[in-house]
């Protein structure tokens, strides 16, 4: 279904000015490129554990080369939408259409308003690594590492004063504090991933956490997940989704990241096993009854990909097949002897399921698998209101704008 976007898509950036405000030269299409690829991992075919030495490779990131291209399926185009950030990570829609961006390491959230790059101003300042975002009426829940935040929120306007706790969370490790609401607004889950790579934990780590919005009511919703990142609503059948980095030390291909529809009390797994009875050979024969009970994931993604943002595809910009699919940001990690991940993945669904692996969809960042340096690593999805799509790089402190057509 996927075959004929496979071929490469090359955007030359060396005519981009720093803010990206430059026309892009004509695009160039070329055949089948390495770097376009089709997926589709399986969990029963899954290498053994330390088949291959785990490695220790962590990127060189560096400034955007002139020459540097990226990689789309025929007929898309990336541009620079806003740049000069300091960590971008997630985005999210104001009620009135401004676009909210956590620039996560510079402890700040950015707004553009009227969801355009034209203007921004700082929403506010001095925060605690702001990471999840989501409004829920007139109030924006932060998620930072060590709690979630509520501020009082009203359109154009800065936040008035300090914001109100809605609850403690569990600091140190993993970091990514993602939060998000149901449909009806009746519920809230906080995304807590886990301190260790397989040390058994609290019951509030390697979890998703349900609250009401006021902060009580708190309940582990599923757990088991290393380090779920990514929230998102499938929208044909309403069920919530996350991106998950699965743990590292087994050798380069094991195991998986991946994206899975989270069932409520559902066990991922960690850190007793892996996509489903996998059992974790350094915490072999300590809780087989869990082993037991461990789900298999719903998608399998390459291992060490370091899968971060998801976002379902409701616009109509891009062609049918991409019509309720999910775009996955693999940000890339440390744990291969080869780089993997550094890219934009597209999996096709259907009837609110995935319907056989993944594509590549916006590659580039990493150009050699076999070198240290990169130049960009994506992290947010968002889906704008005239389809496009913004990816969040807080490797090039940028943000992309994917289009479709002329």
């Amino acid at each position: 279904m996927m075959t004929a976007r496979r071929i490469l898509m090359i955007i030359s950036l060396a005519a981009l000015a720093c803010r990206g405000e430059a026309t892009p030269p004509p695009i160039v299409a070329r055949p089948a490129d390495p770097l376009l690829q089709h997926h589709e991992i399986l969990p029963d075919r899954l290498p053994a554990p330390f088949e291959t030495q785990s490695a220790g490779n962590p990127p060189s990131v560096g400034a955007r080369p002139a020459d540097a291209a990226l990689h789309l399926p025929p007929g898309f185009q990336a541009t620079l939408w806003a740049s000069d950030l300091e960590d971008p990570r997630n985005l999210v829609y104001a009620p009135n259409g401004d676009i909210f961006v956590a620039e996560t390491g510079a402890g700040r959230i950015t707004v553009f308003p009227g969801g355009a790059p034209a203007k921004r101003y700082v929403f506010a300042s001095g925060l605690d690594g702001p990471f999840g975002l989501a409004f829920r009426g007139n109030q924006l829940y932060v998620g930072y590492e060590a709690e979630l935040v509520r501020f009082a929120w009203s359109a154009g306007a800065k936040a008035d004063g300090k914001p109100q706790r809605m609850a403690e969370l569990p600091g140190g490790g993993h970091s990514t504090r993602n939060v998000t609401f149901n449909r009806a607004g009746s519920k809230m889950y906080v995304a807590i991933g886990s301190r260790s790579n397989v040390k058994p934990e609290e019951p509030m780590r390697a979890a998703i956490v349900e609250y009401n919005p006021d902060g009580s009511g708190r309940r582990i919703f599923a757990s088991g997940l290393r380090n779920p990142v990514g929230l998102a609503w499938e929208p044909s059948t309403g069920a919530l989704w996350t991106a998950v980095n699965e743990r590292d030390g087994l050798g380069d291909d094991l195991p998986p990241d991946y994206i899975t529809e989270v069932r409520d009390g559902a066990f991922y797994g960690w850190p007793y096993a892996y996509i489903g009875q996998h059992e974790e050979p350094r915490l072999k024969g300590q809780r087989p009854d869990l082993v037991a009970k461990a789900v298999v994931p719903s998608l399998l993604v390459e291992a060490h990909g370091a899968a971060l943002g998801i976002a379902f595809y409701t616009g109509t910009m891009f062609p049918e097949a991409y019509r309720g699919g999910a775009f996955v940001a693999l940000h890339g990690s440390w744990n291969r002897s080869k780089r993997s991940g550094y890219k934009v993945i597209f999996v096709p669904f259907r009837g609110g399921k995935p319907s056989g692996g993944y594509d590549d969809f916006m590659a580039g960042f990493a150009p050699n698998p076999d070198e240290r340096r990169v130049w960009g690593r994506p992290v947010g999805l968002l889906v704008m209101k005239d389809g496009s799509l913004l990816v969040s790089d807080d490797g090039g402190n940028v943000i992309w704008r994917v289009t479709y057509g002329s």
